[in-house]
């Protein structure tokens, strides 16, 4: 009789280390409570479906704090687990070392802002409150799975499921804007993906694995008849991870998508989509495809240069009375901020295996970004999405004035903006530091001429309050949290710069 058991079969079990994976599983766990929940409640209770969804989100910010110790790992391949995996050579799935628990704590915090965001925008906007909260937190659990992902497969996957819900929240709205915003997400997304997955099968028939660090150590080995289809394979995977950052040419979703959104799903994806992108495309560059960092680094230059001289270029082109212009204005920001955000990840390309440096840089920068871009939307969903109606807010509301002029001074690089000026200085030192002058002086003029939208939109808060003025203007009490927890984050950084930037020194893997 044929022997069915194969040999040595407890090799092939291994045990999961749950607090290693609790960030994610913890947020997956939340969403899938809620949605459960929201079939019992009273339509009366239900709004309790958003303070629960705060509640996880904090829990799992919360389950990061063990993790800040050492490097851990599991589902590695072999009999080696935890940091030993980690750090001796075995591939492993999942690795928990600074550079995911500060890409985790990005994307938890991030979503934790929108969330309280979203309580307000569920009630005003009458969504459906079980699903949206089911959506919202199944996205924040692929973003935070994804910085720790460190296989092909196991990226792809954590990259839809941090899509796929984002979707749906953009067209949850059910209106006409939010149903072709969606569409077009949707299709340009898809289209993305399936580029992508032809480059990861490029790659794995090259390399004979879709684990990074055994990709890296093969690419420099592969046969010769097999060193187109690797280049071919990692370019392609290269653009799929390209569109989820927003980078010209992959960016036409954008504007479009923002302004069909419901405001809060537009900060959710200006910052934590924007972030989970971001890490896949330097996991995939720099660890797995560093062999070739002359070609991507080069490739991840020059899309930088564009997409940061053409997203303040339609910035600067958006009209301050149209009904929508703060959040195009916004949303065409986060194109130009995107390429700011992949200048280290270029520069990246120059440096050797070990010296990963530059990457600090992109990660400081993100976690700036997301403070102060999640705070000026709360600000829009608060107020309204039309600049004009900007005009006079300081003798309306000076406090909600007073915070956006400190997230928009920010976002420009002013003081008292402080942080926003120490971000900018640290990407602009990791492109002279990689080689890269010429990118430095692109960025350098870029910033310049952002500071003319970013001081008209601040200028308008403080003009004299036209006769409309909203006198009555009352901030909801979860908006004013997350206005609230933004600046306060915003002026603690501003003040203690040192708090991000260490980020910048050392090696964020291992």
């Amino acid at each position: 009789m044929t022997a069915l058991a194969t040999p040595m079969a407890g090799s092939l079990i291994q045990s999961i280390d749950w607090q290693t994976v609790a960030p994610p599983s913890i947020t997956a766990a939340v969403a899938l409570g809620v949605l459960v929940a929201e079939l019992f409640l009273p339509a009366r209770h239900k709004p309790l479906l958003g303070w629960i969804s705060v509640a996880g989100l904090a829990l799992a910010l919360l389950s990061l704090v063990p993790l800040r110790d050492g490097t851990r790992a599991t589902f590695c391949l072999g009999s080696s687990t935890g940091a030993t995996a980690a750090t001796g050579g075995s591939a492993c799935s999942y690795v928990a070392d600074h550079f995911t628990l500060v890409l985790q704590l990005l994307v938890l915090a991030g979503a934790l802002l929108t969330a309280l965001l979203s309580i307000h925008t569920v009630k005003e906007s009458a969504l459906p409150p079980g699903e949206y909260w089911f959506l919202l937190l199944s996205s924040a659990a692929g973003a935070a799975l994804l910085p720790a992902s460190r296989d092909l497969a196991t990226l792809v996957v954590a990259l839809e499921v941090a899509s796929l819900p984002a979707f749906a929240l953009v067209g949850l709205r059910r209106d006409g804007r939010g149903g072709e915003a969606a569409l077009k997400f949707f299709l340009s997304s898809v289209t993305a993906t399936a580029v992508m997955l032809l480059g990861v099968s490029f790659v794995y028939a090259a390399t004979g694995s879709l684990h990074l660090t055994r990709i890296a150590a093969a690419l420099p080995h592969v046969q010769p008849q097999l060193k187109t289809l690797a280049l071919v394979g990692a370019v392609l995977t290269l653009v799929g991870f390209a569109f989820k950052t927003a980078a010209v040419p992959f960016h036409f979703w954008v504007p479009d998508t923002y302004t069909g959104a419901p405001v809060a799903v537009a900060a959710y994806l200006s910052v934590v989509s924007k972030a989970a992108g971001l890490s896949g495309l330097a996991l995939v560059a720099v660890v797995g495809f560093h062999p070739y960092g002359r070609t991507w680094g080069l490739a991840l230059a020059i899309l930088a240069a564009l997409t940061m001289t053409l997203g303040n270029a339609a910035a600067l082109r958006q009209r301050s009375d149209t009904a929508h212009s703060a959040v195009r204005l916004l949303a065409w920001s986060s194109v130009a901020q995107a390429g700011y955000l992949l200048v280290p990840i270029a520069a990246a390309g120059y440096g050797s295996a070990e010296a990963r440096d530059p990457l600090g840089a992109t990660v400081a920068y993100a976690m700036i970004y997301g403070v102060v871009n999640l705070g000026a939307f709360a600000v829009v969903g608060l107020v309204s999405r039309r600049i004009d109606d900007y005009r006079g807010l300081f003798a309306a509301r000076p406090a909600a004035a007073i915070a956006m002029a400190f997230f928009l001074l920010s976002l420009a690089g002013l003081p008292p903006g402080v942080i926003g000026l120490f971000g900018k200085v640290v990407v602009f030192r990791a492109a002279v530091d990689g080689g890269l002058g010429w990118l430095a002086v692109i960025m350098a003029v870029n910033v310049v001429v952002a500071l003319y939208y970013y001081l008209s939109w601040t200028a308008k808060l403080f003009q004299p309050a036209p006769s409309t003025s909203a006198a009555t203007l009352r901030i909801p009490v979860p908006l004013a949290l997350c206005l609230g927890l933004a600046a306060a984050t915003g002026v603690v950084l501003s003040l203690a710069p040192q708090l991000v930037l260490q980020i910048t020194s050392g090696s964020l893997f291992g």
